[in-house]
């Protein structure tokens, strides 16, 4: 390895120009993998580093990227935790039904966000 490439954490990438025919054919083989993993499988073969392991999205995964923003955007979750706050600090005075309901949204809430994030195959949060 050469001393300027030693320098760098990783290697500086290569780009390569293709025509629309050219790229269609390279998706096309590339399948479920990244564009990035089968050209590096091509070239080298098995003998490929480790890398993080990523997926090309599939078919349902544009809607469930949608969901997952809209109620991302929506706020419901993060106005629900501020309530749900109020209560626990007593702030905000509420009935017993009230406080399990608002804590049970939140739960739900948080449920979904994990599924859906698990389903677009990322890892969820705690």
């Amino acid at each position: 390895m050469t001393e300027e490439i030693k320098k760098f954490r990783y290697a500086p990438p290569f780009s390569l120009r293709l025509t629309l025919e050219e790229r269609a054919k390279l998706d096309a083989a590339a399948g479920s993998q990244t564009i990035g993993d089968y050209i590096r499988r091509q070239l080298l073969g098995e003998n490929v580093a480790p890398r993080r392991p990523r997926r090309r999205p599939a078919e349902g995964d544009e809607i469930l990227s949608t969901v997952l923003s809209e109620l991302g955007r929506s706020r419901v979750s993060s106005n629900l935790n501020q309530l749900a706050r109020a209560v626990n600090s007593g702030s905000l005075p509420v009935s017993p039904e009230t406080e399990k309901a608002i804590l049970e949204a939140c739960t739900e809430i948080k449920a979904l966000s994990n599924n859906l994030t698990k389903a677009l195959g990322m890892e969820a949060r705690p």
